[in-house]
């Protein structure tokens, strides 16, 4: 699955980036009976964080677009913790943060944008549970933020 994965990386024009360390008391990935949890994930765009609140300043398609650099970070911490992407199994779920001005209600639209990136990369086996959710804010300031559960084998 791997090297699958890395050519349709390179059709869409996608990089892994350097997989994130956390900014706080945690650890990034937590293995336990065959399930790689993730800690949330921030966008990152060119080395800086995409930050603001969606609705008021952040539009529909730039939220959707830091949500598809949030999946870029899980995928990069899913190869940091297992090694290699022919681990994975199958994208579980995925719970989608949303920074959100109080009267935007597309939070399953900028979902969206980490959904369709883990099928384009997985096929069906990147298709997952989701929730989407609005919150008055995110750490730094993000946009978005996105965790996941993913299933992996041995």
């Amino acid at each position: 699955m791997t090297d699958r994965i890395d050519r349709k990386l390179e059709e869409l024009g996608l990089t892994l980036p350097q997989a994130a360390a956390p900014v706080a008391s945690y650890v990034p990935t937590v293995l336990a009976n065959g399930m790689l949890h993730i800690s949330g994930q921030l966008p990152f765009k060119e080395g800086q964080l995409v930050t603001g609140r969606v609705g008021d300043g952040v539009s529909l398609e730039d939220a959707q677009e830091a949500a598809k650099l949030c999946a870029l970070m899980l995928v990069a911490q899913m190869k940091a913790a297992l090694g290699t992407l022919g681990r994975v199994e199958r994208i579980v779920k995925l719970g989608v943060f949303v920074n959100s001005a109080g009267d935007f209600t597309d939070q399953p639209k900028v979902a969206n944008g980490a959904s369709d990136l883990m099928v384009a990369l997985f096929g069906d086996a990147g298709k997952h549970a989701r929730s989407a959710v609005g919150v008055p804010i995110l750490p730094l300031g993000a946009a978005v933020e996105i965790d996941a559960i993913v299933q992996v084998s041995a």
